[in-house]
């Protein structure tokens, strides 16, 4: 590839990059189950911005681009909940998802009182099932949204979870 990615907090000048890429990102879940108006593909630039105030928003840069992000927040009873995950179509399938959680994982957790982690995806993205479970997470329930989707819950204890190198994140 020539440059490194690398990973680092976002910031209220990176809002508008992710927006794009999460709109980017979300065409393929929305065409897999015939639903353009996922919450992702209707979000407004000010509720972005707002989600970077309220939680850990990480992004993975190339160069000057943002080519992923994830969002998480950690609830007052020590879940930690993960969202957003996306990744450029073209940077998709060389590990960059899992190095995102991973570092995610890392930052929500190092301010201590993480118990479990916790994420949702539709269930019939197999790709992003398969990451979750690589990375320890287990099917904990399911809910119906609409006749053609039904979200997978998936959990795992924060001890679980390995520590990302110090260099993982930086920020």
């Amino acid at each position: 590839m020539g440059m490194s990615v690398t990973i680092s907090a976002a910031t209220e000048q990176d809002a508008e990059q992710i927006l794009k890429l999460q709109y980017l990102c979300y065409q393929s879940e929305a065409e897999l189950y015939g639903d353009y108006s996922l919450e992702p593909l209707t979000q407004s630039l000010a509720s972005v911005k707002a989600e970077l105030g309220d939680g850990c928003v990480l992004v993975a840069r190339l160069g000057d681009e943002v080519v992923a992000s994830v969002r998480g927040i950690v609830d007052a009873d020590g879940t930690a909940r993960i969202n957003k995950l996306v990744v450029h179509p073209r940077m998709q399938r060389h590990g960059l998802g899992g190095r995102l959680l991973t570092a995610v994982e890392g930052k929500l957790g190092a301010a201590g009182g993480v118990k479990h982690f916790q994420l949702f995806t539709g269930h019939r993205s197999e790709t992003n099932l398969q990451l979750y479970r690589k990375h320890g997470y287990v099917p904990v329930g399911t809910e119906q949204v609409s006749a053609r989707l039904t979200l997978v819950t998936l959990a795992k204890d924060a001890a679980a979870s390995t520590p990302p190198s110090p260099a993982a994140v930086q920020g």
